[in-house]
């Protein structure tokens, strides 16, 4: 999912894209995660996309990567798996190449320490589908240059996204560590009865998740102190901080009961659709928020008023 929407990122901005995948169905997949970006993209930009760069499946990783100026790593999340990638991709990339991984929560130099070459692995981590939304995490390690760093938000910005650089390393970057928070809370709503999925799923979604996709949290919260601005915010509301709401240090047991109990409701809430169905739903949904935003010149509309105007110029 991950690899063949940033596939579909690069081609469609032009980029020629080689794939390596060793997935039996890797083709089909990521053909149709391409023909889903083919169609929802341009219904988000008012400005003609490039030629579309060609995407050609390769046999080997060497093949995939050799003579590259970016290669994403979008492999599982297991550290020895992409510490070993990196020894056999080294051997074949261009030194000045930039090596990105798509990891959620691996730090950068967790990733370089067996590497041979560390200063040219770094972090990209975006969000699904890769090819509308335009956040993308990007860091370091305190060995890696900045002006690696450099060359990559001036890439990813070139192919429509909005890099988030970070000040310096952490465990899970920025939004998963706040995706972490929500989850862990909602696992135990759902565990200890409270909620069930659906319902955690509508607080989201017909509440702050809407003010959040506009605002974020900060924002929305300093316009929760009126006047007063956030400070006022601060002081009417920070006490509850204290009171013991939440779960956020403790981690609900995933045994099979809760495992059942959570795959029950979710099929139960979405089941009348297949995978491929939501992902059109998710994707159309996507593009009027983000034409909306765009018509309001603000948050990740604002990001595609200006890869408009980089397309216009011919950039």
């Amino acid at each position: 999912m991950i690899g063949g929407g940033w596939a579909a990122r690069f081609a469609l901005m032009g980029w020629e894209v080689r794939v390596f995948d060793p997935a039996p169905e890797a083709a089909r997949r990521v053909g149709e995660v391409l023909a889903g970006a083919r169609e929802a993209l341009p219904r988000v930009l008012d400005a003609p996309l490039p030629p579309e760069g060609e995407v050609i499946f390769t046999g080997t990783m060497s093949e995939a990567v050799t003579g590259a100026r970016w290669i994403q790593e979008s492999v599982p999340e297991r550290l020895e798996l992409k510490q070993t990638i990196y020894q056999t991709l080294q051997s074949h990339v261009d030194p000045a190449a930039v090596i990105a991984s798509s990891t959620s929560g691996f730090k950068p130099s967790d990733l370089q320490a067996m590497s041979r070459r560390p200063e040219q692995i770094i972090v990209a981590h975006p969000f699904v589908p890769v090819y509308l939304l335009p956040a993308v995490e990007i860091a370091g390690s305190d060995i890696t240059p900045p002006e690696v760093l450099d060359v990559a938000e001036d890439l990813l910005t070139g192919i429509g996204m909005y890099p988030l650089r970070l000040a310096q390393e952490i465990d899970a970057h920025i939004a998963d560590r706040l995706l972490e928070a929500v989850w862990r809370e909602a696992l135990w709503l759902v565990k200890d009865g409270i909620a069930t999925t659906e319902q955690v799923d509508d607080a989201i979604r017909m509440g702050f998740g809407l003010r959040w996709a506009q605002m974020g949290l900060f924002e929305t919260y300093r316009l929760g102190g009126g006047e007063g601005g956030m400070r006022q915010f601060l002081h009417q509301f920070g006490p509850a901080l204290q009171w013991p709401w939440t779960k956020l240090t403790d981690v609900p047991e995933m045994d099979e009961e809760l495992v059942e109990t959570i795959a029950t409701q979710s099929d139960a809430q979405s089941g009348a659709y297949e995978i491929p169905e939501l992902e059109k739903i998710r994707d159309g949904n996507l593009v009027a928020l983000l034409n909306a935003l765009k018509g309001q010149d603000w948050g990740a509309g604002a990001v595609l008023k200006g890869v408009e105007a980089r397309l216009k110029n011919g950039e």
